[in-house]
């Protein structure tokens, strides 16, 4: 079963198309990252999610239920946290929690007594005068407490110094299983901070989806390939090989290109006939460096269309 299913969803304000033919699934139980720059469609795709939006076209479920049609009772199983969100600042963080409580009949009082004290918040402080940090800490404290189902994150690192963003992020890999929402969906544009989070990835860009699939086969078959022989920057086939992708000449004797389809062992012996008596380095790339790839391959397709 899926969490949350799109289908060709699309959403434009006046001419700008924030999100395009977006098609998604994302299962149960999984840890999802939503990546992209600025402005990429993200927190319109999240608003869609959770009906903060109507969709322009297209069609988005949420844990099984028609996104236009969520009620009160959906809510009941959906955590949000957003960076910027309203809260009612005049609240002291013991407030908060008092208010939230007969909100939701799964409350959990010793899970919020545990997150308090991991968290380090003081208690009797109006959230007005907590940090930009605690104050996202209470406003997840106070979701995680309800134990939802389904945990939403927008941009919540965004502004947030490295030792807090350290304590948000241990906050949702800290918690045991059963305390832990079942399925976390997290959007951001801080790409190395989610990737050892997530289990499933997908880069939006310009309103599009450009991949998803599991973290692991991302950076399994994305690899920085570098040759290097005599004149092998002229070698390269008139018809580029498939994966071969932003492919660079630093030097007579240097190719450098990124393998979007590297297999071990079958691609070095690929490389062999085409560079023969050459060396070949492979190096690994981060999800942030695939993130980059992409884009410039959707920059240059937009371009492409444009022309």
């Amino acid at each position: 079963m899926n969490a949350i299913e799109c289908e060709n969803l699309s959403r434009s304000f006046g001419r700008v198309a924030a999100v395009q033919g977006l098609t998604l699934a994302v299962p149960t139980g999984s840890f999802f990252a939503l990546l992209g720059p600025n402005g990429a469609g993200k927190t319109t795709l999240l608003k869609l999610l959770l009906n903060l939006l109507r969709p322009g076209g297209g069609s988005a479920r949420v844990l099984g239920c028609d996104s236009t049609h969520l009620k009160a009772s959906h809510f009941r199983r959906i955590g949000y946290v957003a960076d910027g969100q309203d809260m009612p600042e005049w609240m002291t963080v013991a407030q908060l929690l008092d208010y939230c409580r007969p909100l939701y009949p799964t409350w959990d009082e010793a899970l919020a007594k545990r997150l308090l004290a991991l968290f380090a918040l003081p208690s009797d402080r109006p959230l007005k005068k907590l940090s930009r940090g605690m104050r996202m800490k209470a406003a997840l404290l106070s979701n995680l407490s309800f134990r939802p189902e389904l945990m939403v994150l927008d941009e919540p690192f965004s502004g947030l110094d490295p030792l807090v963003r350290d304590d948000f992020i241990q906050g949702l890999l800290e918690l045991p299983g059963d305390d832990r929402p079942r399925t976390i969906i997290v959007s951001s544009h801080d790409i190395d901070e989610v990737e050892r989070l997530a289990d499933d990835v997908g880069f939006l860009a310009g309103g599009r989806l450009l991949v998803h699939e599991s973290a692991d086969a991302l950076r399994g078959r994305f690899r920085k390939i570098e040759i290097v022989g005599d004149k092998v920057s002229a070698q390269v086939p008139p018809t580029t090989p498939d994966g071969w992708l932003e492919i660079r000449r630093p030097a007579e004797n240097v190719l450098q290109f990124v393998h979007s389809a590297y297999s071990v062992g079958a691609t070095e012996s690929g490389l062999a006939p085409m560079f023969p008596s050459s060396g070949v380095s492979v190096r690994a790339l981060s999800l942030r460096e695939i993130f980059l790839v992409l884009a410039r391959q959707q920059q240059t397709a937009n371009g492409r269309e444009a022309a």
